[in-house]
């Protein structure tokens, strides 16, 4: 059995949303099982305050998160990258696992149309961890 940690890459355009949620609920529900990272094509200035909102009723505080620019070594250190609408801007490398999730941008949305995109991408998440460590999967 190999001893190194998976590592995850979430990628949208602003790396303010929906990258920042995928990344703290696959931490949050991994508990260290897995290396996280998310990043933008073009990120903002700051993660989105209504996501952070919608995070924090789930119990997890992404208040300090800072968005990050998508680099090319970011996609080489990891083994699957989750694009969300970040389009042809993901660098593609041969032996690496790409899934395009298709989710409602939540920028300049209100919280009840947030929290929808929230939950879809927990479900993502709860099943990419049980494809990936079936045995956290079934907690």
């Amino acid at each position: 059995m190999s001893t190194t940690v998976p590592s995850v890459l979430f990628v949208c355009v602003h790396n303010a949303g929906r990258s920042q949620m995928a990344a703290a609920f696959l931490t949050h529900l991994t508990q260290g099982h897995l290396q996280v990272r998310s990043a933008g094509s073009t990120p903002a200035d700051a993660v989105n305050p209504i996501v952070v909102e919608a995070m924090k009723e789930v119990g997890i505080d992404i208040a300090a998160e800072i968005p990050k620019v998508l680099t090319t070594e970011a996609v080489q250190a990891s083994d699957v990258v989750i694009t969300m609408g970040c389009g042809d801007a993901c660098p593609i490398f041969p032996g690496k696992r790409y899934l395009n999730w298709q989710l409602d941008d939540p920028a300049g949305q209100g919280i009840d149309a947030v929290r929808p995109i929230r939950d879809d991408i927990e479900a993502r998440v709860r099943a990419l961890i049980a494809e990936i460590l079936p045995a956290l999967g079934q907690r």
